[in-house]
């Protein structure tokens, strides 16, 4: 099977509701993109506003309130809005990279496999049935003395001690107190929790998630996408290789190769060049899952314009699905960049009001960075 690239961006476009936009929740737009990242809530919240055909800021909150989404260090060891049931997968795979058990993490972060073994077992302990914030759980944890030497980290904003906690199970972030954020058990949180699954048992529904929305894909993007490569490639390799007859190789006019489910090989092969005009937040989904690195979506001489320094994604502007430029706003002012000096297409005036709407400003106005 032989498609080309502007019938993959159409098509991922249309799986991942960039176009056309849909009337469906938070939880499903979350669901249909394995999650949308939550380090910064307002992008998660952009990401499915600007989705939506109608609709304003707040969904993710509210979602995340009722235990519908559940957010927790995962893809990356970044913080997304996740569905429980996908949350379990993620997690699952992501702990089966171990990667705090590599020298590396252990000099990096002062602590041995063994003590985040204790970690895991005292925190999911401290957080039973309770929800503390990062203060409240650090100082229960450092009451015992075998952790004070782990209080420095523990205390930090990045959460590096406590990601592999997150990846076990035995955290989640819990309601936020004000500006503070809080910390729970998902079995608290989640009454429906499943639990942390077999990694091979996970695996084919991650992947199928993935493929579903950001294919067609490599056992080496999926990896990217999920732990930064921290897998071991031949299990990656297995486990798309147990998925037998739901996936279908597909090869693009790149004569790079890569693997869609079955169940949308027809739908990807009839899928039509799009030519709309689409403006997405900053750190969005459709980047995010590809990674910034491909060429193919996102140019390498631009690549810079995208990934910032700090990990900062910057808002997109998608032309047939390709990503062509950034924006901005400035007070009342949306400002576009468009790459290589091109001028800004007649269809960002249309996507005005979507952005005002999914941001919940007030834009009277388009300028040309």
């Amino acid at each position: 099977m032989r498609v080309s690239w502007e019938q993959v961006f159409a098509w991922r476009m249309r799986r991942q509701f960039v176009d056309p936009r849909t009337d469906a929740g938070a939880v499903e737009i979350a669901e249909r993109l394995g999650g949308v990242q939550a380090q910064v809530t307002s992008a998660a919240e952009t990401a499915v506003a600007v989705r939506q055909s109608a609709g304003e800021p707040g969904e993710v909150v509210r979602a995340l309130g009722t235990g519908e989404l559940v957010k927790t260090w995962a893809m990356r060891g970044t913080l997304h809005a996740l569905t429980p049931g996908q949350a379990a997968g993620a997690l699952s795979l992501m702990a089966s990279a171990r990667t705090w058990e590599k020298p590396t993490w252990q000099k990096a972060f002062g602590a041995s496999p063994e003590e985040v073994a204790d970690l895991v077992k005292a925190v999911s302990e401290i957080l039973d049935g309770a929800v503390l914030t990062r203060a409240e759980l650090v100082a229960a944890l450092v009451a015992e003395p075998r952790f004070q030497p782990m209080a420095t980290e523990l205390r930090s904003g990045w959460g590096a001690l406590l990601k592999p906690l997150a990846w076990q199970g035995a955290l989640c972030h819990g309601p936020a107190q004000g500006s503070s954020v809080t910390f729970t058990n998902p079995a608290s949180l989640i009454p429906q929790w499943p639990g942390i699954p077999d990694p091979d048992a996970a695996a084919s529904e991650v992947i199928a998630t993935y493929l579903g929305a950001y294919g067609p894909g490599t056992p080496q993007a999926f990896d990217a996408w999920l732990t930064r490569g921290s897998l071991r490639k031949t299990t990656v390799r297995r486990w798309f290789s147990e998925m037998g007859d739901r996936l279908t190789e597909v090869e693009l006019d790149d004569d790079r190769t890569g693997y869609i489910l079955t169940e949308h090989a027809e739908e990807l092969a009839a899928a039509k060049p799009a030519r709309s005009v689409r403006l997405l937040g900053a750190f969005d989904q459709y980047v995010l899952g590809p990674g910034t690195n491909d060429t193919a979506l996102l140019p390498g001489d631009h690549r810079a314009k995208v990934s910032r320094t700090a990990g900062w994604i910057s808002p997109l502007v998608l032309v047939g699905g390709r990503i062509a430029g950034t924006w901005e706003t400035d007070k009342d002012e949306l400002v576009v960049s468009m790459f290589d000096d091109a001028p800004v297409p007649k269809g960002v005036k249309g996507e005005l009001s979507h952005i005002a709407r999914a941001t919940g400003q007030e834009l009277s106005g388009i300028r040309p960075a």
